[in-house]
């Protein structure tokens, strides 16, 4: 069981459920908007992702005022062999997406979207309040996840049913930044570091998650009972991933660290997909 632990509390310290989680989502989309993606578009995809979020960490422990967390202080002990792996990710990135991509549309749209996600972050760190960050990565997280299945869909998917689940996708994500974000509140005011309780009462923060999950669950549960037979377990994905939030989030006894595991592990359940 120790050694369970040790391993899920590794993989969550590398980001790696964040990057399975991601790809899970991007399975999503692809069954959603019925297209098929071959496995390079999922190496990139988690190339990207752990890149993203290895570097934002190791910026993370620059301030170095206070004691960090295990997950920042592991960024801080292993820093030197993380980016190293950090520019190898970046090399095999941008390699493979010249050899898979080529220099045409799909790559030139793909490279201005990571400018326009950098550009909107510093705006935001400049002069955005605290739940913008939040909203801000959830919103180019969902967009990152789907982009490739938008772009080779075809136009007669582009339907209210299939477009609804993107703002239902970026919703959750939003509650799942949130709810992170309340659980570091602590070292995260410590350090200085900006996220929504640098503009939010934490009782304010808890109200706007309880109305935002309550949200998501019932509008989940609305499309899974209202929408026809090919939707259904796409909503049914997105409520189960609502209720393991919500019920993590307000489960008493489990340490911050238990329930950001429970929480990223909800966002691969819909790998289930893959048996539908």
């Amino acid at each position: 069981m120790n050694l369970l632990q040790n391993l899920l509390r590794y993989l969550s310290w590398l980001s790696i459920d964040v990057v399975l989680g991601a790809m899970a989502g991007m399975l999503f989309f692809e069954k959603l908007f019925r297209v098929s993606l071959h496995w390079p578009a999922y190496a990139l995809l988690a190339l990207a992702v752990w890149s993203i979020y290895t570097l934002d960490h190791l910026l993370d422990i620059r301030k170095k005022t206070t004691p960090f967390s295990d997950r920042r202080t592991f960024h801080l002990k292993n820093w030197k062999i993380l980016i190293f792996f950090l520019f190898i990710a970046g090399v095999l990135g941008l390699i493979g997406a010249f050899w898979w991509f080529g220099w045409g549309k799909e790559l030139q749209l793909t490279l201005g979207l990571a400018g326009m996600i950098l550009g909107s972050k510093l705006l935001i760190r400049k002069a955005g309040s605290g739940w913008m960050k939040e909203l801000s990565i959830a919103i180019f997280y969902v967009i990152g996840i789907a982009w490739l299945p938008l772009l080779r869909t075809d136009s007669a998917d582009l339907v209210w049913q299939h477009l609804g689940f993107l703002p239902l996708y970026v919703s959750l994500a939003f509650l799942n930044l949130l709810m992170l974000s309340f659980l570091d509140q602590e070292e995260d005011q410590q350090s200085g570091f900006f996220s929504a309780l640098s503009s939010l009462h934490p009782l304010l923060l808890i109200h706007w998650i309880r109305r935002l999950a309550f949200a998501i669950i019932s509008i989940s549960l609305g499309g899974f009972i209202l929408l026809t037979s090919i939707y259904r377990p796409f909503a049914c994905i997105l409520l189960l991933v609502a209720l393991i939030h919500y019920l993590t989030f307000f489960q008493i006894g489990l340490s911050p660290e238990q329930k950001r595991i429970r929480m990223e592990a909800g966002f691969m359940l819909p790998a289930l997909l893959l048996f539908v």
